[in-house]
């Protein structure tokens, strides 16, 4: 089992940036397949970020390429979203995902989940 804690959210001014990170436990993640997605209120859950096992691939959304950045630090079990240059419609809550799959950007391959942390960002 793998449990995911993720922080780093918080309220950020519009042009400003943010660095989530996702800590993981219970057993390493160097073996998974890791994401990002984000949850606005009263929307879908939708994909941010993506990064292979080998973290030679990655993969982002168009609204936010250029802008975040997703990485991983297998030797801390962890893994971080560098946001900048935020827009207020990157409000949402952000949620950690691990998965089997080397590499994915969909949310049903993700197995494992974290609760997520709010990200506001103001005009």
């Amino acid at each position: 089992q793998v449990q995911l804690v993720e922080s780093g959210g918080g309220l950020v001014q519009a042009g400003g940036s943010l660095r989530l990170s996702c800590a993981a436990s219970g057993r390493t993640v160097s073996g998974y397949g890791m994401g990002w997605f984000r949850q606005a209120d009263g929307k879908e859950r939708e994909f941010v970020a993506a990064m292979s096992v080998s973290g030679r691939y990655t993969s982002s959304a168009d609204s936010v390429k250029g802008r975040f950045t997703i990485s991983r630090d297998n030797a801390k079990n962890s893994v971080y979203l560098q946001m900048n240059s935020l827009k207020p419609e990157d409000t949402a809550v952000y949620f950690c995902a691990a998965g089997l799959r080397q590499f994915t950007t969909v949310e049903r391959d993700y197995e494992y989940w974290g609760q997520g942390t709010q990200v506001t960002v103001s005009s």
